[in-house]
């Protein structure tokens, strides 16, 4: 179900329990500001995960109250994890869903790594 962006952290969320190790992951990255894992329910042949460490609900939120330190970090780290894996000369897409209209269902800020296949376009028409 779909989340409101608005609202207050949620503790609870499962990417709060990976952080926190409660819940395992497949590492890709991990640097002080950053966790980067594959996605247990991919929905192309790489999807890798990218999340801030810090208790940020979206885009929105992270962008308004995270440091410069944690936003570069944030932003290297997602360049970084698709270089690594290859997937700059055939392709990615990158996707980071901010409230109810756009389908975020997690309230943690995420970034979705595509990769490993045309996508084709990028909203249904």
């Amino acid at each position: 179900m779909p989340i409101d962006a608005t609202l207050p952290y949620d503790e609870t969320n499962i990417f709060a329990r990976i952080l926190r190790g409660e819940i395992p992951n497949k590492t890709v990255y991990e640097d002080e500001h950053v966790l980067a894992f594959h996605d247990i329910a991919p929905q192309a042949p790489e999807h890798i995960l990218v999340i801030p460490k810090g208790a940020y609900v979206s885009w929105d939120d992270f962008s308004a109250r995270a440091g410069d330190a944690e936003i570069a970090a944030f932003v290297r780290a997602v360049g970084k994890i698709a270089r690594d894996a290859g997937h700059v000369a055939p392709g990615y897409r990158l996707l980071a869903n901010t409230g109810h209209d756009a389908g975020q269902e997690v309230p943690h800020l995420h970034v979705h790594i595509f990769a490993g296949r045309p996508l084709g376009p990028m909203l249904a028409r």
